[in-house]
């Protein structure tokens, strides 16, 4: 067994792709898609000056990839399997069918999912113990955080394999220890998105406002402090306990609002007008592209400190 079988060739499938490849693994990918292999090796070769500025390990090449043809001959010889499919439980689990005929038992597999049940896709499985969640960001190939989920039926040692092969490409892997629909950090995204779309709902603000409203503020904080560490830090000297008696209160408040609105064709098209506005003139790549390139200068300014993403590089 020598490379990772890539299942899916999406925005999250090349970005595991090149994460992967930079770190000198070798990998064989298939997608359903016609000419998938032309896009993606166009897509590998655009990231390339990117990941180079992240730092390449010493066997890292764009040769080290790839492409078939059917999804068993990515999988054959595969020590791990990472699916990468549209997140739609009956999409996945026909895959996941096909993949756990390609693979031999020993063989890992993980999902990126980034919602779903790791119970309801492991079950179509004859040895679902060694079936996972592996849930990266966007982009796979900068930031580290990869959510570990098992199902009811998932083996430690699955979980122990992949916390210690995501560290090994520079992750963080963190194990969500209760399975729960969302997982941890797109729960507390999806919190946030529900009030951003009530307040440009009730014309409160706009997007570049609301965005505006993250980024000079508290966004700058997140990249090496939580919300709980900062709200700790806003304690004072008695740190949470004072921070609580003072500001808990205010939780009763109806400041937000958990359910969110219906996305009305005046709601939809109040979003998309506000962050094409926000994009100007500058393309989906050309944004990436910036995004990247501050990502990986903030994360190299967290490694002076070794803080946060900083740690781990």
């Amino acid at each position: 067994m020598s490379h990772i079988a890539i299942i899916g060739t999406g925005v999250i499938g090349t970005g595991w792709i090149a994460r992967l490849l930079a770190h000198g693994k070798k990998v064989k990918a298939w997608d359903p898609a016609k000419d998938f292999d032309v896009r993606l090796r166009s897509d590998i070769e655009r990231l390339w000056p990117t990941l180079e500025k992240s730092g390449l390990a010493n066997k890292a090449t764009m040769s080290n990839l790839l492409t078939t043809p059917t999804l068993m001959e990515a999988c054959e010889g595969a020590y791990l399997v990472q699916e990468s499919v549209p997140e739609n439980l009956q999409i996945k689990q026909a895959v996941h069918q096909d993949i756990g005929n390609a693979v031999t038992e020993e063989v890992i597999i993980a999902s990126s999912s980034s919602g779903l049940l790791p119970t309801e896709i492991q079950s179509i499985y004859l040895n679902p113990e060694r079936f996972a969640i592996g849930h990266p960001f966007n982009p796979v190939y900068i930031l580290p955080l990869v959510e570990i989920v098992g199902g009811e039926e998932t083996s430690v040692s699955t979980i122990e394999f992949l916390k210690e092969f995501y560290a090994s490409i520079s992750m963080y892997p963190l194990v969500v220890r209760k399975e729960i629909e969302g997982y941890l950090s797109d729960r507390l995204q999806e919190a946030q998105w529900r009030e951003i779309l009530h307040l440009v709902n009730d014309d409160v603000a706009n997007t570049q406002e609301l965005d505006d409203a993250i980024i000079y503020g508290p966004g700058l904080r997140w990249a090496m402090m939580g919300t709980c560490l900062t709200f700790h830090l806003a304690g004072g000297k008695s740190g949470m306990r004072h921070m609580l008696e003072q500001f808990g209160p205010a939780l009763k408040l109806p400041w937000t609002k958990l359910k969110a609105p219906e996305l009305t064709e005046d709601l939809i098209e109040k979003i998309v007008s506000g962050t094409s506005k926000q994009a100007g003139e500058k393309s989906v790549k050309e944004l990436e592209k910036l995004r990247d390139n501050c990502l990986i200068e903030i994360i190299r300014a967290l490694k002076k400190y070794q803080i946060g993403a900083g740690k781990l590089r």
